[in-house]
């Protein structure tokens, strides 16, 4: 019997000695995972990263794994088959720029060198195994770095075999454990007949909590603020939510309907359900089982997603000046600088949003969602759009914080942010305020006619300028007033003031101007 071909890497000899590369702002971070391998490739650009690359391959490294501990060459060829494609993409790459860890999987495997020995050959790059401490502590940097949040947070990456709880605040991870169970084991454990039945999910949930038994008093214990998701399985649920007319907040009551449609489905070949896509099925179940016993063990009232995990938390190791502790504040002035926004005019308008929502809060709670800082975000952004062109402007600012990574911002946030930048000048619309997941819709039409003012009153650019306002609400009509004879020495301004009121009627809002 001939032998298998060995996997072949693309030559990197050439790599090796060429000069150094130009490509000095460039970083990739591999995650050889035991569901998933991932390559992330960025760049630094104005003060924060860019993505330029993603490479994703499910390579179920646990289904390779036996009672012995000892994983299968089959296992191990698919990985080296997906580290000879990331290999090519490593070439152009500084060595001091890229970063490779091996997780669950290869901890437990009492054969791992056999596998390592071939992957470094492949990559021409060390792989490094990290604890289960280590992938908890670095999960938890990876949310830090992308979510904003000075509150004591509970973050929770449910892997491929194992499943990693962390409690910590800002950047400092206090409570660290890693429990040995995962999607792709408890896949192969409690599912491998295909069949989604009742049965099936007591076992899982039940050996799950068994798992979580020996943290739960100690966790609980030290307590949190707020619950946040790294894994597939919570960005699945969210985006199950979402498809399906719900906000993303997920509750145990949540995980229950969404654990009925699962089993009403019959077997793993048939589950068909809204939002839940086609590269996440097969595990699906079996994440589901362990989120579920996570929420019910610890008690968990609510979780949202978090934007980063183990590859964020390793790429911003790398990256020391972007270790700004806002981390909300640091998307938004990268943004400002590569779309070249006038700061200080920025500045000037989030100033006179500021002072006006000051005078309003009273009457109107401003502050729930983080609505003030949302106000403060969007008039700094509110001119996103100008470097593409001016008529739509608004529209063109919108569509890039639709569709831009926003570090600092949850998804309902980055909402909020694209329909306040969307609706701050011209005809307001008010559809696009309506599609908020969990601001209040009353919220973001506040937090509009706000904005809207500020820009206006900002418009001639100057500090000198702005005038002395004062402005009112009772219930949801609001009086702005000015100075005496100052609508008669600004007679643009007092236009555009007229105009206001008549966008804001047409909308159903009214305002007056004295």
């Amino acid at each position: 019997m001939a032998p298998e071909p060995r996997v072949i890497a693309p030559d990197l000899t050439a790599a090796k000695v060429a000069t150094p590369s130009p490509h000095s702002d460039i970083y990739a971070v591999i995650d050889l995972g035991s569901n998933s391998f991932h390559m992330l490739m960025v760049k630094v650009v104005g003060g924060s990263v860019q993505v330029i690359g993603r490479v994703k391959r499910k390579v179920r490294l646990a289904a390779g794994l036996n009672d012995s501990l000892v994983l299968s060459h089959k296992a191990m060829k698919r990985g080296w088959e997906c580290l000879a494609l990331f290999a090519e993409r490593l070439q152009d790459i500084p060595s001091q720029n890229i970063r490779i860890v091996g997780t669950a999987t290869l901890r437990l495997a009492r054969n791992v060198s056999s596998f390592l020995t071939e992957a470094e050959a492949i990559l021409g790059q060390k792989v490094e195994v990290i604890s289960g401490e280590d992938e908890a502590r670095i999960i938890y940097l990876g949310v830090a770095h992308t979510s904003n949040s000075d509150s004591s947070r509970l973050v929770i990456d449910i892997g491929g075999a194992s499943t990693e709880v962390v409690i910590g605040q800002g950047f400092s991870p206090k409570q660290l454990a890693s429990l040995n169970m995962g999607c792709v084991t408890y896949l192969e454990r409690y599912f491998s007949d295909q069949q989604l039945s009742e049965e099936n999910f007591l076992a899982a949930i039940a050996a799950a909590e068994q798992q979580i038994q020996p943290i739960v008093s100690e966790f609980r214990q030290a307590g949190w603020q707020l619950a946040v998701g790294a894994s597939g399985t919570v960005q699945a649920v969210q985006e199950m939510l979402v498809a399906q007319g719900k906000d993303e907040v997920i509750t145990l009551q949540k995980l229950d309907d969404i654990l009925q449609q699962v089993m009403a489905c019959g077997q793993l070949p048939q589950l068909n359900l809204v939002g839940l896509a086609q590269e996440r099925k097969q595990v699906f179940p079996s994440g589901l089982a362990i989120l579920i016993a996570l929420f019910r063990q610890l008690d968990i009232q609510g979780m949202t997603l978090s934007g980063g995990a183990l590859r964020e938390g390793i790429l911003y190791s790398m990256l020391p000046q972007l270790q700004d502790a806002n981390v909300r504040h640091r998307t938004v002035n990268s943004l400002m600088v590569r779309y070249f926004i006038d700061q200080q005019h920025a500045q000037r308008v989030a100033e006179m949003a500021l002072e006006l929502a000051a005078q309003l809060q009273s009457r109107w709670d401003l502050q729930k969602f983080e609505g003030l800082s949302m106000l403060r975000c969007s008039a700094l952004l509110h001119e996103l759009g100008l470097l593409i062109e001016y008529k739509n402007h608004h529209h063109h600012g919108a569509y890039i914080i639709s569709h831009s990574d926003l570090p600092g911002f949850t998804r309902a946030q980055q909402q909020l942010l694209m329909a306040l930048v969307h609706n701050h000048r011209a005809e307001i619309m008010p559809e696009v305020l309506a599609r908020q997941t969990m601001t209040s819709v009353v919220l973001a039409v506040r937090l509009t006619r706000i904005l809207r003012l500020a820009v206006i009153l900002s418009m001639r650019r100057r500090h000198e300028a702005l005038p002395q306002v004062s402005i009112s609400a009772k219930a949801e009509s609001l009086e702005l007033v000015l100075p005496n004879g100052w609508l008669e020495q600004h007679p643009l301004m007092r236009a555009e003031l007229e105009q206001e009121i008549q966008y804001q009627q047409q909308a159903g809002w009214q305002l007056s101007i004295n």
